[in-house]
């Protein structure tokens, strides 16, 4: 079962984006209410994949392959309501195909020994993990943000612009996503600092800084937002320059940790 899961899932991804990208590209949307049920499909067997994995290896392995997988797992289920409410297929196209790469990439490489982690870091490990889901959908969707914006002044609209909602519910989206991944993230540093014994010994300072970083961009962006009416490019700027930051404190250091120091 494991080995065909993995195909399964990135075979259902791949052929899912496919055919929105050709819906799109022909001009109609939105799909028809079933489709939705082959990304979700690919999504049940993409966290199957993990399942069966981590019973096989005796624990859940948060490692960075791994975590990078399930953080494209995460932006699926989110994307997925998204998409199948609303006009929001175009930006399925671009996440379906993220989601069967950090798959591709788990089933080669991930494999590794469980995650040494009690329950309490287990829950600051999770928090992290949907916060980085909800904030990278946000970054996504501050780029379509930005798209839509310059076509606007440039009077050129491609098929797939047009598939995006209008230009306010769009920007609102990303503003409520990022709200929602800010909670999750505050959840993951409070969590963090209660339970994290040695930052130094433990090699979480580079982590711990730049995630502290990046909660403040993102704070600053929500609080820019609701005092100042922060919107277009300076949100969309602020918002890829803190996923930038959450990206260089997760995934840079356990790539470094990982790889590079192999620790």
């Amino acid at each position: 079962m494991v080995l065909i899961l993995p195909p399964l899932a990135i075979l259902l991804y791949l052929a899912a984006a496919l055919q929105l990208a050709r819906r799109i590209g022909s001009g109609r949307t939105p799909m028809p209410a079933a489709f939705w049920t082959v990304p979700a499909l690919a999504l049940l067997a993409h966290l199957g994949t993990h399942g069966l994995i981590w019973r096989a290896a005796g624990g859940a392995d948060l490692h960075f392959v791994s975590a990078l997988s399930l953080v494209g797992a995460g932006m699926v289920g989110l994307t997925l309501p998204l998409a199948a409410r609303g006009r929001m297929a175009a930006l399925a196209t671009i996440v379906l195909p993220i989601a069967a790469a950090t798959l591709a990439l788990y089933a080669v490489l991930g494999k590794r020994a469980p995650s040494d982690l009690d329950w309490r870091l287990q829950l600051h490990a999770w928090s992290a993990l949907l916060a980085y889901a909800a904030l990278a959908l946000a970054a996504l969707l501050a780029v379509l943000l930005w798209m839509q914006e310059r076509a606007l002044r440039q009077r050129r609209f491609s098929a797939w612009l047009r598939a995006l909602p209008p230009l306010i519910e769009l920007e609102t989206l990303m503003f409520r996503t990022v709200a929602f991944g800010f909670a999750l993230l505050t959840a993951a540093l409070l969590t963090g600092v209660l339970f994290v014994e040695d930052l130094l010994a433990q090699d979480l300072a580079h982590k711990t800084v730049f995630s502290a970083l990046s909660w403040l961009a993102f704070g600053a962006l929500l609080l820019g937002r609701r005092l100042q009416g922060w919107r277009g490019r300076t949100a969309v700027r602020w918002t890829l320059t803190a996923m930038s930051l959450l990206v260089l404190a997760f995934f840079g250091s356990k790539f470094v940790l990982e790889f590079l120091l192999q620790r």
